[in-house]
Parts: structure tokens; sequence; C-alpha cells
């Protein structure tokens, strides 16, 4: 269904199930399927919620709007549009960052906060120096003003997100899964960009302000073990907006709800029962 969110913008949304509310939001290079299979186990007692974030899938593609504020305000408004004040959250990639300005900005709507393998927009920046951020190339590539960055990806749309879609996984997806991302991408360049580029700008504005806030709720964090190639304590540095804070290393590739998703689905319900 399309639901439309505070400023006109309709995002592409699928609910399954009944009872008390997730919302799980999508990374990058994906859309709302990648919660195919952790949303069919939650919606046996929950009502799940899986949007496309605004610019991807099938959601609008606005050319304002990609700052993790306005697009955890679009969540908001599709919970609402649900009839659902408060709820449970959960992002991998793009959508935790979503999900990570969400609690930090409506607690009083987010009852529960599950991000999975991301740090947060400050932590992230401050991590990748010297040879091994090269691993983050992309964020460099996006965070450069609009033209040059969406002329090189729309030369090669396909190569340039299919090298993650290969690269991030440890299991290689079915090929018409990966035939889905390639498409939803190839028509949301302009908008992944400007999504990309707000973390290099505004999100860091925003999240610079925000430094003395902590995340009240009950959190959990799964991640891959990337602190040794980065040299960072993941979980210290978690610990300082999440002082409750539940961290998992998973054994699994960047894609976690589709490679692990018994692992996921187990810690999302410990989280939401807590």
């Amino acid at each position: 269904m399309k639901i439309p969110v505070a400023d006109g913008v309709q995002l592409n949304v699928e609910v399954q199930g009944s009872g008390t509310p997730i919302v799980l939001l999508h990374g990058f290079p994906q859309t709302h399927l990648m919660w195919r299979h952790v949303a069919a186990d939650l919606a046996a007692d929950h009502t799940v919620v899986c949007p496309d974030l605004r610019g991807y899938g099938d959601s609008d593609k606005p050319s304002t709007g990609y700052d993790k504020r306005t697009m955890a305000q679009d969540v908001v408004a599709v919970a609402r549009h649900l009839g659902f004040s408060r709820f449970a959250l959960a992002g991998h990639d793009r959508g935790a960052h979503v999900a990570f300005r969400a609690g930090l900005d409506h607690p009083d709507k987010v009852t529960h906060l599950a991000m999975l393998d991301i740090l947060p927009t400050l932590d992230m920046w401050d991590v990748l120096h010297g040879a091994s951020a090269a691993v983050g190339f992309h964020l460099y590539l996006m965070a450069q003003p609009q033209g040059l960055p969406e002329q090189m990806i729309n030369a090669a749309p396909d190569a340039f997100f299919g090298y993650f879609l290969d690269a991030w996984a440890r299991t290689p997806f079915d090929p018409e899964i990966r035939a889905r991302y390639l498409e939803a991408s190839r028509n949301a360049v302009a908008s992944i960009v400007a999504d990309y580029r707000a973390t290099a700008t505004v999100d860091i504005e925003h999240d610079t302000k925000d430094l003395a806030k902590v995340l009240r709720m009950p959190v959990t964090v799964m991640q891959q073990d990337w602190g040794a190639e980065l040299s960072y304590d993941a979980k210290a540095r978690w610990q300082k907006w999440a002082p409750g804070l539940t961290h998992i290393t998973v054994n699994s590739g960047h894609f976690m709800a589709e490679e692990s998703p018994t692992d996921v689905i187990k810690a999302i319900r410990a989280l939401v029962s807590s």
C-alpha cells in the first residue's frame, strides 16, 4: 500500500500480522524485501510494518528530505497512519541510521530499538582513516556535491550496486532477489546518493548537536566484528549512546537478516519482550 507522510511524499509499505507493532527499515542497496524471512516469523504475533524508505524501492523519490531526521519523521507518520502511537523499531544499514535518529527524536514513540551492522554516524566517520578506510569508498564518493557521483554511478549502475551485494555477503543472493535489488537501485540513483550525501553533511550537524542525548529505550545492536580490522571497540562506541545496550557480534555477512534470519529473529524477539 502507499501511505502519505508529513510532507506529502508517499511511502510504499507492506503490513503483515496483528498485535503490537514492529517497524522494520531496510538497508542499501535493498528494499523492504530484505525483511521477508524475519517479517514472516514476527507476524505470527505482531503487526509487522515494512516500508521502502524515502527514495528507495517503490516509495516516492523527492529531490529533498534525505536527512535522517526527516526520514525518521516519515516512519512516525507511517505508524500514525496505521493507528500506532508507539512501536518497536529495527533497522539495517541505512535503515538503522534512520532508526537511530528516530530513537533520539521520538523517544516517546519508539519503545524498543534494534540496529543492524552500523556505527552511529559520528563514530563511523571517526573510525574511517588511513588505508583501512578504503572499505568505505562509497561513503566518500556519494558525499561529493551533486553531479559527479550520480553521473559515475548511472554509467554502470548494476556494476556499482552489484559490487556491494556480492562483496558484503558471505552467502550469495538468490539471482531473482539480486535482480530485484539491482532494478530498484538503478531506478533510484539520485535519491540513494542524496541519502548518503546527507550522512556526510546535515546528519553530522544533527548528531553533533545531540551529543548529550542517549537512547533510553531498550537497545540491541547486531554487528559483524569489524573492530579488529578498523581498530575500534564497537560496543564501547555504542554504549556512549545507549547505556543499557545489548551488543551482539554476529557470524554473518553484512546482510544478516537474509543470511542469518534466525539470529535476527531471536534478537528482535528478545528485545521486544524486555
